[in-house]
């Protein structure tokens, strides 16, 4: 039989970094009768493979899910490959485009291989929710749909929205809510995590859950995390994400340029410390060193505790110390094809791109955005790079970005 701890004490733990929990008097009750019996909770959190990288944001999920773990409940890591065909309608303004298949199972297959960085291999149930629906017949399908009406179903605010503004909502996507809250039948979850976006899918299972006869599962939400630039929700779109599989140097040093009231949020939700030694950080550590310490806690996760420390020492020898990491290249580039229009400065995306280290403008503006980019040792901060009064002629500039570095000079 589990040793489970105290109720308080797993409480607590799951607490922390949640958003909201509905209703906790019921996962009181829940944890309260696993610990007598001594049978976990089933906990379920689900992913739709729609694209093929993960990063830090979406593993503020996964961390949940893993404390679930550590408490020694079972946790079902639930691939979405039947819901990805539909497509999940939060936050879309226009109905998702159709993946393939063959997409889907690529993507599928990529996300296993990351997520167990985080959660344990050897105790994760993974399942794939197209192994109830591909068995669904069209008579069940009538009798699920018909369990919610279609004005329940607006009440949503996406698809509200979108119907007061006349834009299309498509059959199947009204059909995305009611699927996700079936898989919780399939599993007869005790516990569905998902973020704060998720709330109405969520909420569905509860119902569901109820029409078929079980008891309603406890709905966790977690919060969007926010990007580098410490205002948008983290994405790669948006060039403000860290994703898991960047080298540990460009990990590391993405996460020492967040701001130092940033710092602690990522802390409570992309690492383990307990808030009670989150809050004696506050107070007794310095924020640089507080922030070395979150950084080599997520390069440790995502890669080992060797490679945390030499990207340490990496980034220390270059950002820090001054130092370069051996030979630094030297380039040359015209003033007239990087030159900005107004101000006397070059365009940073034209002078990357012509420096070679970056492919295009567009991956430059993304790297900038990221805050990758150092001119002269200093981050970079918008596309414009200053050039001393004068003629521009001979001026060198010293580029970093990652543990790219490149010593290019401004000719006439």
């Amino acid at each position: 039989m589990p040793n489970f701890a105290p109720v308080d004490e797993q409480l607590t733990y799951i607490q922390k970094g949640s958003s909201e929990i509905i209703r906790e008097s019921e996962l009181r009750a829940k944890l309260e009768k696993s610990r007598a019996s001594g049978k976990p909770l089933r906990v379920k959190a689900g992913f739709d493979p729609t694209a093929p990288d993960l990063h830090l944001g979406h593993t503020v999920l996964l961390r949940k899910l893993k404390h679930f773990q550590d408490l020694g409940h079972t946790v079902t890591f639930l691939i979405g490959d039947f819901t990805a065909m539909i497509g999940d309608p939060t936050g879309r303004s226009a109905t998702r485009p159709p993946l393939s298949s063959d997409d889907i199972m690529r993507n599928a297959k990529t996300y296993m291989a990351q997520v167990y960085k985080i959660l344990s291999r050897s105790i994760t149930e993974t399942r794939f929710n197209s192994e109830w629906f591909d068995k669904l017949k069209p008579a069940e399908w009538i009798r699920l749909t018909a369990k919610f009406t279609v004005s329940q179903m607006l009440e949503r605010e996406d698809f509200h929205k979108r119907f007061q503004e006349e834009k299309p909502i498509a059959m199947h996507e009204l059909l995305y809510p009611l699927a996700q809250g079936y898989d919780s039948v399939a599993l007869q979850a005790d516990v569905e995590l998902g973020g704060t976006d998720q709330k109405f899918n969520l909420l569905v299972g509860r119902e569901m859950q109820r029409s078929y006869g079980q008891e309603s599962q406890v709905v966790l939400t977690v919060p969007i995390l926010e990007g580098l630039d410490g205002v948008q929700k983290m994405s790669k779109s948006l060039g403000n994400a860290i994703g898991i599989q960047e080298s540990p140097l460009e990990m590391y040093g993405k996460l020492m340029s967040i701001s130092d009231e940033m710092m602690w949020r990522y802390y409570e939700l992309l690492s383990d410390v307990q808030m009670t030694d989150i809050e004696t950080m506050k107070r007794e550590s310095h924020p640089m060193a507080a922030k070395k310490d979150l950084a080599r806690r997520i390069v440790t996760d995502f890669h080992s505790a060797d490679a945390a420390t030499q990207a340490e020492e990496d980034w220390a020898k270059q950002f820090q110390k001054g130092e370069t990491p051996g030979e630094v290249e030297e380039v040359s580039v015209r003033l007239t094809e990087v030159a900005a229009k107004e101000d006397n400065g070059v365009r940073a995306d034209r002078l990357l791109v012509q420096a070679g280290m970056a492919a295009s403008a567009a991956e430059a503006t993304r790297k900038i955005k990221e805050r990758a980019v150092r001119v002269n040792g200093e981050l970079l901060v918008g596309n414009l790079i200053p050039l001393a009064p004068g003629p521009a002629i001979d001026q060198p500039v010293t580029i970093q970005l990652g543990r790219k570095m490149k010593k290019v000079t401004i000719r006439p």
